[in-house]
């Protein structure tokens, strides 16, 4: 019997300003659905998505969500007035039975529940509420953009939760491995259609581009005929005037037809200058260390940056990224060690903050009134890399249409702020660049566009990022900040440096084994009490039984569809989805009864 769907929205439709956003969209949401909502920084995903939360009503169409059922809205900036810590935010409305979620949650999120609301970041108010929608676990879903402010770790907790979950979800994002890794189907906004593919992000670029190959054959088919029955028209119209005003009836209905197709939005019209080059050696850092009070940040640390690497710095928020990129940069004083800048330097810095943008200024006021882009004597034009233009022209290159130049900042998407941070950044020549945190809300074109300029900058690229996929696209060199003061620098990107990384983490424990077992004599010790189990830890070990029924029987069903005998010739693409999925389900089992042996010896030492 076919389930009843989670959300249904019929004929929606609705616009902003008298402009449409969405004209007679119709979709669902079934029970087990992990759906990509996919399309153009500005085409209006965080708006459908309130929508499909009920937060925002429609012109015109009908919201149905299923005789029960809880849909849960995780929005961008959320609202905690009359809270006073983000705990308090985090579990209000919970049982108090369930207000381990919310340590459970705030472990894997690290946000920290005692911290007050007036003194929290935009980015541990975002953590709080990714938190409490986690700990609520609705039958639905609706995630914008959880991943932003996020470090690597806490992407790769959610990452796994969201795996494991039986709920549904509707995810924005522009982490592409995200994305890829939890979805399997797909939401298109474009140009106010919302189109539908049942298979994840991983296939929806192949899928755009063929629906974007028919609509310009259908395009160039019009075309073509209106051509040919504009000629018919011009030459032998006065001969059979009667009986052929139908024709030219139909040829205006088909220049109408051509007139009302919407034209799909370019790429954004970005370009960077790497200006005159700098010295071979760009920077050059011997023992620099660094501690704010008890608390140390970096211990004696070398590095030499040389002229056109692409060096990536991660690690936990708060480990230090940015304070060991500041120092680097000159910007902070290292408390031990000497950092030496090449020759000829000219940095332009991408700000994750956005601290760069006045929030009340318009987007044109943004531009001019950048004292690196200012024209003597012109108030409408701007200096791009050494050559005047008008204001408006080059906000187009960046997707931002005439009646948005007088907008305020404040009324942009996240997106649409990124892409006016790079329309300033990109107006300057530069030799090396700087990027905290480029990748937030930009759309998977714009991301596109910018690894393929960044991979032909003469530069030199200095890059801050948890976007996994971009690190291993752009960097060259990875610098990983491990805590307690120690970095280290690996070649290659995210990818290469987890390999190399666990493979040193298994050298250093066999040596420390070898040694261990060579120095200690042989006689009999009383074992050294344990710590017993954490809060988290008690409840991972009742939920692991479950966990691991579930894998039994999807893995028993797995089997039994793979031992069906003409499958493999009959269907050689189910056969090996099947396989895959097989050993990744009994890989999981193999985990979590590890995990559970673990937990349950921890537990009988305990009691």
């Amino acid at each position: 019997m076919a389930r009843a769907p989670l959300l249904q929205l019929s004929d929606i439709s609705l616009t902003f300003g008298g402009e449409p956003i969405f004209d007679g969209v119709s979709l669902v949401v079934q029970p087990g659905d992990r759906v990509a909502l996919v399309g153009r920084n500005g085409s209006g995903k965080s708006t459908l998505l309130k929508v499909m939360a009920g937060l925002v009503e429609a012109d015109r169409g009908t919201r149905v969500a299923g005789p029960g059922v809880s849909v849960g809205y995780m929005e961008q900036h959320p609202d905690m007035a009359g809270f006073a810590t983000l705990g308090d935010y985090a579990s209000s409305g919970l049982e108090p039975g369930e207000l381990y979620r919310v340590e459970r949650a705030g472990e894997g999120l690290k946000f920290d529940p005692a911290r007050p609301v007036e003194t929290a970041s935009g980015g541990e108010r975002r953590r709080a509420a990714l938190a409490k929608l986690m700990a609520e676990a609705p039958e639905l879903m609706l995630l914008d953009e959880p991943t932003n402010h996020l470090d690597i770790e806490a992407v790769e907790w959610l990452e796994s939760e969201l795996k494991s979950t039986r709920t549904a979800f509707v995810l924005i994002s522009h982490d592409r491995a995200f994305l890829r890794e939890l979805t399997r189907a797909t939401l298109w906004i474009d140009r106010g259609i919302v189109r539908r593919h049942e298979k994840g992000f991983r296939d929806f670029e192949a899928w755009r581009d063929k629906i974007w190959d028919e609509e310009d054959t259908q395009r160039h088919k019009l075309n073509r005929k209106i051509k040919a029955e504009a000629r018919w028209a011009v030459e032998g119209i006065s001969a059979r005037r009667k009986r052929n005003m139908g024709r030219v009836r139909a040829l205006q209905e088909l220049r109408k037809e051509r007139a009302s197709q919407i034209k799909r939005q370019g790429a954004a019209g970005m370009a960077l200058d790497s200006g005159p080059k700098s010295g071979r050696k760009v920077i050059e850092a011997r023992g620099i260390s660094k501690a704010y009070g008890e608390k140390l940040i970096l211990k004696p640390f070398d590095l030499t940056v040389m002229r056109g690497d692409r060096v990536a710095f991660v690690g936990p928020n708060g480990v230090g990224k940015t304070t060991l990129l500041k120092m680097l940069m000159g910007e902070i004083e290292p408390d031990s060690g000497s950092v030496k800048h090449g020759t000829n330097l000219e940095p332009a810095v991408f700000d994750q903050a956005r601290a760069q943008l006045d929030p009340d200024a318009t987007l044109w006021d943004s531009l001019t009134g950048d004292p690196g882009m200012r024209v003597s004597g012109s108030s409408d034009q701007v200096m791009v890399r050494g050559t005047p233009r008008h204001v408006v022209g080059y906000l187009k290159e960046f997707l931002f249409d005439e009646r948005q130049a007088r907008a305020p900042v404040r009324s942009l998407s996240g997106g649409e702020k990124a892409r006016l941070l790079l329309a300033r950044l990109m107006a300057r020549e530069s030799n090396l660049l700087v990027l905290d945190e480029p990748t937030n809300d930009l759309d998977v074109e714009t991301l596109d566009l910018m690894q393929e300029l960044l991979d032909n900058y003469d530069g030199t690229v200095l890059l801050v990022s948890h976007d996994r996929d971009f690190l291993d696209r752009v960097a060259s060199i990875t610098i990983a900040m491990e805590g307690d003061g120690k970095a280290v620098t690996y070649a290659g990107g995210w990818t290469d440096y987890r390999a190399q990384r666990a493979e040193s983490v298994a050298i250093e424990a066999a040596e420390k084994s070898f040694k261990t077992k060579a120095s200690t004599p042989k006689v009999k010790r009383e074992r050294a009490p344990k710590a017993g189990l954490s809060f988290t830890e008690k409840h991972r070990l009742e939920e692991l039984p479950e966990v691991m029924e579930r894998l039994e029987a999807e893995i028993g069903k797995l089997e039994e569809f793979l031992a069906q005998p003409d499958l493999f010739t009959a269907e050689p693409l189910k056969f090996k989805k099947a396989s895959e999925a097989l050993v990744e389900r009994q890989e999981a089992l193999r985990k979590s009864e590890e995990e559970w042996l673990i937990l349950a010896e921890k537990a009988e030492e305990e009691g």
